[in-house]
């Protein structure tokens, strides 16, 4: 039997998950402890029966996915309006460093992709469909390059680098929080909260002041950055290079918040449009667990499952000794871990539902809030698009 839902029915049954896994988070304290983000619990949970039905029979259920990319697109629009030129000056070193890290990252997990994949004797090629592909690109690049890598002669590529995206997710999911809270513990880092991020949150919360009223404003300046974002992603687009569909909305935001910051002439209702950017972030996650197909997971050979478990341990390896260390050794720094695993082995949003769920539990960090939503949708995936051509033309 085959269930199909539309997008109505899938938003509603994203919901219900969000709301099971906070009520577990609270009733468990080991999720609370560890900072799982709620909507990983629930949805997780979803997958699971969701698998057993599939493998025993029973039922298959199809969603309309419709609603996950509006949302998708709608949160990292509410990030583009973060981005502040008064702020990220004074974070351009920072910014540089970070970019640096993750094009380490990605060149080493191809790295080790095709490293691993030599001493399995399986093609490198396949290899690669666990590489910087699936974990850094997340989805849509597997979906991108998966295509690419079956004209080349890989057979079921698409279907591998999905299944290796889907256990990204989960892996980058329930690694960055755990990790990040350790490091906060071990080396006592809330006493290295810097104070003039909160003052700056502090004015820029007096300067836009959440109004009930204004809801309505930023609704339609999301949807206003979103349009004029179109035209960006197909100027993009004609450089023949995959980019996220929201890039182009980002762009467009960051250009409208700078604009209204330089000229005065109009208010942007900062306040307002990251609320709705939470939201749509905890419906986006909602959607993308209750989808995921574990099933995928089972049908992999025994090379590939040791493939992905060396690019977990990598991951945990990167994020906690290099980007820990390279970043600061501070609160961002270990904020910035946690959302390293979360895009490293995932997707962007992973990285700031694993960086919410630490700075709802301890303290806020603007540091780590501007430099993974710019380095992991604006930098990241142009980087990667160039090194796995190269990979894939070296290989």
């Amino acid at each position: 039997m085959i269930i199909n839902l539309d997008m109505y029915q899938t938003v509603a049954v994203a919901v219900l998950v969000l709301f099971l896994g906070l009520m577990l988070r609270r009733k468990i304290r080991v999720l609370e402890r560890f900072c799982i983000p709620a909507p990983v619990i629930g949805g997780l949970i979803f997958a699971i029966i969701s698998c057993v039905l599939y493998e025993t029979n029973i039922c298959e259920i199809n969603f309309d996915e419709t609603l996950r990319n509006v949302c998708m697109v709608m949160f990292f629009t509410s990030v583009g309006f973060q981005a502040n030129l008064k702020i990220l000056k004074s974070g351009g070193k920072a910014m540089i460093i970070f970019l640096g890290a993750v094009f380490v990252l990605i060149v080493c997990q191809n790295f080790l992709a095709v490293g691993l994949s030599k001493l399995l004797g399986i093609d490198p090629m396949i290899g690669m469909c666990t590489g910087s592909i699936p974990m850094v690109g997340g989805h849509g690049t597997a979906g991108a390059f998966g295509a690419d890598l079956e004209d080349l002669g890989v057979a079921g590529a698409s279907t591998l680098c999905t299944a290796a995206a889907t256990f990204g997710l989960i892996a980058g999911s329930l690694m960055g929080g755990p990790l990040g809270r350790k490091l906060i513990l071990k080396h006592d880092l809330l006493r290295t909260v810097v104070d003039a991020d909160d003052t700056f949150l502090e004015e820029e919360e007096e300067k836009h002041e959440k109004n009930y009223s204004m809801y309505a404003s930023a609704v339609y300046q999301l949807v206003l950055a979103i349009g004029i974002g179109t035209v960006f992603s197909m100027l993009l687009n004609k450089t023949g290079m995959t980019f996220p569909v929201y890039i182009g909305a980002m762009i467009a935001a960051a250009l409208m918040r700078n604009i209204s910051e330089f000229t005065g002439k109009f208010t942007i209702h900062m306040g307002e449009i990251n609320n709705l950017g939470g939201i749509c972030l905890n419906l986006f996650l909602g959607i993308a667990m209750i989808t995921l197909k574990l099933w995928q997971l089972a049908d992999l050979a025994l090379p590939m499952i040791i493939l992905l478990l060396g690019q977990t341990l990598f991951m945990m390896f990167f994020a906690y000794f290099v980007v820990f260390n390279i970043m600061g050794r501070d609160y961002d720094a270990a904020v910035l871990t946690a959302g390293t695993c979360g895009f490293g082995m995932g997707a962007t949003p992973n990285a700031m539902a694993n960086m919410q769920a630490i700075t709802d539990k301890y303290a806020p960090s603007v540091k780590a809030y501007l430099l993974v939503p710019l380095v992991g949708s604006l930098f990241a995936d142009f980087i990667n698009s160039l090194t796995i051509t190269l990979f894939i033309n070296f290989l």
